[in-house]
C-alpha cells in the first residue's frame, strides 16, 4: 500500500467514524440540554411519554429506511395512516353493532388495518415499478388522495370509536410490561428485526445494491422491480401496524391525523445516516434520528426558549442540513 493510499484510507475512516457517531453525539447533546433546561426532563413519566409518542413515527421510519435505501421515496405515509385509521374505526363501529363490544371486533379491526396498509403500499409500489412513474409523483398524488378520502369519510369532521370499544382497546396503547408500554416494545422489536434484515439478509443487501447502482444490480441478477416493490409493501404494512398502536390512544381519526408524519419519518432516516440518494441504510441510525426529533419537540414543549409551533420548521432545517452534510461528505471522497 502506498503512502497516498494509506492517507486516503485513514481519511475515509475518520469520515466514516464521524458519520457513525455524529447522530449519537447529537442525541447526547440534546439530553444534556434537556437536563439543563428542565429538571423533569429525565423523569420516568416524561421519558416514557416521549418514547411512546415517537413509536408511531419510529415504526414507519423503519420501513422508510428500506424504501430510501433502495433509491425510493414515499410522501404518502402520513395521509395513508389517517385513511387507514379512519377506515379501521368505521369498520369497528359497524361490527360493534352486530357483534357487540368484543375482542373479535378488535382483532378484525387490526387485520383490516394491516391489510389496508399492505394494499396501499402495493398500489404505490406497482405504480412506481410496473407503470414506471417517478416515486415522488406517485406518492405526492396518493398523499392527496388518502387525505381527501379521510376528509370525505369523516364528512369534514372526526371519526370516533365507540366509547365502550375504545375502553376495551385502550390497553393496546396504555398497557404494557413492567411499566413499558406496548408501542415502545413494538418499536424496539421492529427496529431490531429491521436491523437484522438490513444487515444480515439478501433483501437488505439487494436494497443497498439497487439504491447504489440500479444498472449494476440488474447485471448482478437482482430482481430490481420485485425488491423495490417489496420495500413499498413493507412500508405500507408498518404504516398499518403503527395505526393499530395509534388508534387506541385517541380513539379517533380526522383530516389532521398523521399530518407531517412523512416529514418526520424521512427526517429521522436522513439524520440517522441513511443516504437520501440510496445505496446505504442504517436502521439503528434511524432509531437515533427518531429520538433526536422527539427530544427536540419535547424540549420545545418543556421550555419557553422557542415556540413549540416552530417544531416543523426546525425539522425542515434539520433535513436540509443533513442532506448538505451528506453531499459534502460524498464530494470529499
Amino acid at each position: 500500500m502506498t503512502m497516498a493510499t494509506a492517507v486516503k484510507t485513514q481519511s475515509q475512516g475518520r469520515r466514516l467514524d464521524l458519520q457513525v457517531i455524529g447522530p449519537i453525539i447529537a442525541l447526547i447533546a440534546l439530553i444534556l440540554i434537556g437536563m439543563a433546561l428542565n429538571s423533569n426532563f429525565l423523569s420516568y413519566a416524561n421519558i416514557t411519554n416521549v418514547l411512546a409518542r415517537s413509536a408511531f413515527i419510529g415504526i414507519i421510519a423503519v420501513g422508510m429506511t428500506f424504501v430510501i435505501t433502495a433509491g425510493g421515496l414515499d410522501l404518502s405515509v402520513g395521509s395513508m395512516a389517517a385513511f387507514v385509521a379512519g377506515l379501521m374505526i368505521l369498520v369497528m363501529n359497524v361490527l360493534t353493532d352486530t357483534m357487540g363490544v368484543t375482542l373479535p371486533v378488535i382483532l378484525l379491526g387490526i387485520a383490516l388495518a394491516l391489510i389496508a396498509g399492505v394494499i396501499a403500499g402495493l398500489i404505490n409500489g406497482l405504480l412506481i415499478t410496473k407503470v414506471g412513474i417517478e416515486a415522488f409523483i406517485v406518492t405526492l398524488g396518493t398523499m392527496g388522495i388518502y387525505r381527501s378520502l379521510i376528509t370525505w369519510l369523516a364528512d369534514g369532521g372526526t371519526l370516533s370509536l365507540g366509547f365502550e370499544m375504545r375502553e376495551l382497546y385502550r390497553p393496546v396503547y396504555y398497557g404494557g410490561i413492567m411499566g413499558i408500554s406496548w408501542p415502545i416494545i413494538a418499536f424496539v422489536v421492529i427496529a431490531i428485526l429491521g436491523e437484522v434484515v438490513m444487515r444480515h439478509t439478501a433483501f437488505g443487501r439487494h436494497c443497498a445494491a439497487i439504491g447504489s447502482n440500479e444498472r449494476v444490480a440488474r447485471y448482478s441478477s437482482i430482481a430490481v422491480l420485485k425488491v423495490r416493490l417489496a420495500t413499498y409493501v413493507l412500508l405500507g404494512l408498518l404504516v398499518g401496524f403503527a395505526v393499530v398502536m395509534y388508534v387506541p390512544r385517541l380513539g379517533s381519526a380526522s383530516a389532521s391525523t398523521g399530518l407531517l408524519w412523512e416529514l418526520e419519518a424521512i427526517a429521522a432516516v436522513i439524520i440517522g445516516g441513511t443516504l437520501l440518494k440510496g445505496g446505504f441504510g442504517r436502521i439503528w441510525g434511524t432509531v437515533v434520528g427518531v429520538l433526536i426529533l422527539s427530544l427536540i419537540g419535547n424540549i420545545l414543549n418543556l421550555t419557553d426558549f422557542v415556540s413549540p409551533y416552530l417544531n416543523g420548521a426546525i425539522q425542515g432545517v434539520v433535513i436540509v442540513l443533513a442532506v448538505v452534510l451528506q453531499r459534502k461528505s460524498a464530494a470529499d471522497r
